[in-house]
């Protein structure tokens, strides 16, 4: 009568005795994309096999040490959407984490890959037409940006050229003057004083200083200081 009691308590703390050396094995649920999968059916083939229902993407059973199988699938209406095998092997009590990426059953999954293959033509054909724009665009900067650019050379060319003439009119105006003074000089016998000289060219008294002032330099005339005037002698060559 007793035989049968001891059985099951040897049964009991043999069974008691395995769970107290569990360990712990959790993690997280993920499609192909990486993102958590809810509601997947996530079982171990403990003895007895155990299984649940993952809520927030995530899963954890206790076991004892061992080696074991762990499933997870993702069902909708009887129908298999996606799945994944791992194996663990537990040597000793700890905490481990081993997270599952569901694959897509393949018959499932062939619309989907269509779809995606479909998808990736129209967006490399969006991004044909994109860059056809921005090419284009380009283009069109360019040409006004080179057409702005040869204004601007034209005009700053054309300034250029008005400021040489301006120049070299100027230079064979003054030639003209200072050549008048000299003839002016040579008429009144090689000699005659800046008074004269300003009295018969119709230009400022500093203009004409400027110009005697040249002509010495150049070594064509000397000046002399005499008074409150100058002498202005033509130097003979």
């Amino acid at each position: 009568m007793h035989k049968p009691k001891i059985l099951i308590y040897f049964l009991i703390a043999i069974f008691l005795i395995n769970f107290a050396e569990a360990a712990t094995i959790h993690g997280a649920i993920y499609d192909l994309s990486l993102k958590k999968i809810n509601n997947a059916r996530v079982e171990v083939n403990t003895s007895p096999k155990q299984f649940m229902i993952a809520q927030n993407g995530s899963y954890s059973f206790n076991v004892p040490n061992g080696a074991y199988v762990i499933k997870a699938q993702l069902m909708q209406k009887n129908n298999l959407l996606a799945s994944v095998q791992e194996n663990i092997t537990i040597k000793q009590d700890g905490s481990y984490v081993l997270d599952l990426i569901l694959f897509p059953d393949i018959d499932e999954g062939v619309e989907d890959i269509n779809i995606d293959v479909n998808e990736t033509i129209i967006e490399t054909n969006n991004n044909k037409l994109v860059t056809v724009y921005v090419t284009l665009l380009i283009a069109i900067i360019v040409l006004i940006a080179l057409f702005y650019f040869i204004k601007y050379k034209q005009k700053k060319e054309a300034i250029k050229e008005r400021e040489e003439i301006k120049i070299k009119n100027k230079e064979e105006y003054e030639e003209g003057d200072l050549q008048q003074i000299i003839d002016i000089i040579k008429q009144e016998g090689g000699r005659t004083t800046q008074k004269d000289i300003r009295r018969q060219i119709p230009l400022s008294e500093a203009k004409i200083s400027l110009m005697i002032a040249e002509l010495e330099h150049k070594g064509v005339i000397e000046k002399i200081k005499k008074g409150r005037g100058n002498i202005i002698i033509l130097k003979k060559k």
